[in-house]
């Protein structure tokens, strides 16, 4: 992968995931960028790099900076750009072991109830992931399996927090993988009482 390839994935990504309009996955992540924009940047340098560690994971790379809001392309040269990498593929190389570990830790909880807004507040699913008690990525595959995010979202009145939050699930759920049946039948066996 060349430098200004390297810059074009960044930009689809980083619109898909700040826009509610572009869908990068729809639209074969293309956009309206051309060299001159490329070459006119001061940070054309940091495109260079990452393709040149990342040539067969860019997509994924970027989309694991993305979903921890770093957000330009100079900060994802850091040693943290590299954890959270690191971090999103071991989740997504183990991605159904990792949902039942997460629906281990919700299974206190009655299940509708977690994904319920209840006083116009964030779902309680959505508060374990920002307390880090589960992954981003249970949330998104709970909500590919029931649609809570938008069901719930329009009870939400909070306008600060959640426009954001649901964006960030709602515009994750392509690129996280799952086997439908597997998680289902997890989440069968720990909500149903024998």
């Amino acid at each position: 992968m060349d430098p200004f390839d390297s810059y074009k994935l960044y930009n689809a990504l980083k619109l898909h995931f700040e826009n509610d309009v572009y869908d990068a996955v729809k639209y074969n992540f293309k956009t309206t960028v051309n060299h001159n924009s490329f070459f006119n940047r001061r940070d054309k340098y940091f495109f260079a790099k990452l393709a040149k560690n990342h040539p067969k994971d860019l997509k994924e790379f970027y989309v694991s900076q993305f979903i921890n809001d770093v957000k330009y392309v100079r900060d994802m040269t850091d040693p943290i750009a590299q954890k959270n990498y690191l971090e999103y593929r071991r989740i997504h190389e183990s991605i159904h072991r990792v949902f039942e570990k997460d629906i281990n830790t919700l299974v206190d909880n009655d299940f509708d109830e977690l994904m319920e807004s209840r006083d116009n507040q964030t779902p309680l699913v959505i508060r374990k992931w920002m307390e880090e008690d589960i992954t981003l990525e249970t949330v998104v595959i709970l909500n590919s399996l029931t649609g809570f995010v938008q069901k719930e979202g329009k009870k939400i009145t909070e306008t600060i927090l959640w426009p954001d939050v649901s964006r960030k699930i709602l515009k994750y759920s392509p690129f996280v993988n799952f086997k439908k049946d597997k998680c289902l039948n997890i989440i069968k066996k720990r909500f149903t009482k024998p």
